[in-house]
């Protein structure tokens, strides 16, 4: 199996092409352990990995959990709402006292930008980022690309348009570039509001026509409303952000085609999207969570195949 050209798994901005391809296959390869009746292999029974969240999470930090589990790996679990970082204590010392347990991977959610790198230059261990700030989140970009190309069959030459809270989104940024790296054209469409001002340096288009974005895309990645990162109004209220922005079944069925609707979750449903299509056959979103799982573990077995023993 061939190995991944970096050391972290910090953001996609850092990974090749040949990364992702080298991830996915071997992601194949667990798909198929996870629909076993015996879902586990041995394959890190010496590798200890300890879950940092610093912010709340279920999805993501259950689907590490999973993958790590299946994976045979030894865990452990740390939440910042019930450890020393309350009473004042560094992120660099935090992790030293968890490293000094022997620990050989670290999976860290942050709410400051940039976090994940700054750990990896400071201590000793494999670092996955797990969402920091409003910047990255590798993991859920590679499980979506993941699921787009088993869907259609690959990913390259396809339109997918990022829909909703882009400027909030660390899902949005590590998107683009996973899709960009595989040969995608991206779009992202939202309130003007919404949408970061730097984005079309980064080769994508804004659309500010909800039609006119879905007539275009063969698939529609659907991001949340993240209220609890807004300090002001970006939008008059919610229920005119779904009447412009939110997706009903009678939307998809005007278009005269078939297109994929996919979301990371969690759901507002009836204002980004409708329970009719979420629970559609057009929706994939439960395909990306059974994916999660697959991806994750193969990002964690190939970084502690780097690990010297």
């Amino acid at each position: 199996m061939s190995e991944l050209s970096v050391e972290h798994l910090l953001g996609i901005k850092y990974l090749k092409p040949n990364d992702i391809d080298v991830i996915f296959k071997t992601a194949d390869h667990f798909k198929e352990v996870i629909n076993r009746p015996i879902k586990k292999v041995p394959s890190l029974r010496d590798i200890t990995i300890a879950n940092l969240f610093f912010e709340n999470s279920t999805r993501t930090k259950l689907s590490f959990e999973l993958a790590e589990k299946r994976l045979s790996a030894d865990v452990i679990n740390f939440s910042a709402n019930q450890s020393s970082v309350k009473k004042g204590e560094t992120l660099i010392d935090t992790v030293n006292n968890i490293l000094a347990m022997k620990v050989d991977i670290v999976v860290m959610r942050h709410g400051n930008v940039g976090a994940g790198v700054f750990l990896s230059k400071h201590v000793n261990a494999k670092i996955i980022n797990a969402g920091d700030g409003t910047h990255e989140h590798p993991t859920q970009a590679l499980l979506d690309s993941y699921s787009i190309r088993e869907k259609l069959g690959t990913v390259k030459g396809k339109k997918i348009v990022i829909i909703g809270d882009v400027l909030h989104s660390r899902v949005a940024l590590s998107n683009i570039f996973a899709l960009q790296l595989q040969g995608a054209e991206v779009k992202v469409c939202g309130p003007t509001t919404l949408i970061p001002k730097y984005i079309s340096s980064l080769g994508v288009q804004v659309e500010t026509d909800l039609k006119k974005a879905l007539e275009w895309c063969d698939v529609a990645n659907v991001l949340r409303v993240q209220h609890e990162r807004m300090d002001i109004k970006y939008f008059p209220s919610t229920r005119e952000y779904t009447q412009l922005f939110g997706i009903n079944q009678e939307i998809l069925d005007n278009l005269g085609k078939k297109i994929v609707i996919m979301h990371p979750g969690p759901i507002n449903r009836g204002v980004e999207i409708t329970s009719d299509v979420a629970d559609s056959n057009d929706s994939i979103i439960l395909n990306q969570v059974e994916n999660g799982v697959a991806v994750r573990m193969a990002v964690i077995y190939l970084l502690a195949q780097q690990i010297k023993r």
